[in-house]
């Protein structure tokens, strides 16, 4: 058995639109100029390594004289450890690289953040655990205080209890001595 041919219908141009004809080609270059993006090989990637900003890595550090950032700090170590700073950059390398030559030249009291390792994750651990256990001890008594407040409003007000007659006539007698 043969497999029958069926022709493809071609519609007459008469029949398409006007506004369909004139959008039809600049749609087809459109979509070959993508396939030819797409089909054409990408250049290889010479990325330039990102660049050391003096400013932020100044920031970043300390002065293990005065234990002051070193953007503020004026001390001749602060002076020594900046011009140290500032041969890594022109060197080209980067900040992780910067912030890792000064740990192994003034040691771990040079940055001016902890590292993440060790017993010194408790300095990041511990602060929004005692946020988070402040905000739910509000969460939990503030209701209560509210409820507390508007039992005591329900209540009745207590009446003093009634002054002794004694005390009641002394108490006359003092204040018509001051009036």
């Amino acid at each position: 058995m043969s497999a029958r041919r069926i022709p493809a219908r071609r519609i007459p141009a008469r029949r398409i639109p006007a506004r369909l004809r004139r959008s039809a080609l600049p749609a087809m270059l459109l979509v070959a100029a993508m396939a030819a993006l797409i089909a054409a090989p990408a250049p290889p990637a010479v990325a330039a390594p990102p660049r050391a900003s003096f400013t932020q890595i100044e920031s970043d550090l300390m002065c293990v004289a005065c234990h002051e950032s070193l953007a503020v700090a004026q001390s001749p170590e602060a002076m020594s450890e900046r011009q140290y700073v500032r041969t890594l950059i022109a060197q080209g390398l980067d900040r992780h690289q910067i912030e890792n030559e000064m740990v192994q030249s003034y040691g771990p009291a040079v940055l001016a953040l902890p590292p993440a390792h060790g017993f010194n994750v408790l300095v990041y651990i511990i602060p929004p655990l005692v946020l988070a256990f402040g905000i739910a001890t509000v969460v939990f008594t503030l209701p209560r205080w509210r409820r507390r407040s508007r039992a005591a409003a329900a209540e009745p007000a207590h009446s003093p209890a009634p002054l002794d007659p004694a005390d009641a006539q002394r108490l006359d007698e003092d204040l018509g001595r001051f009036a």
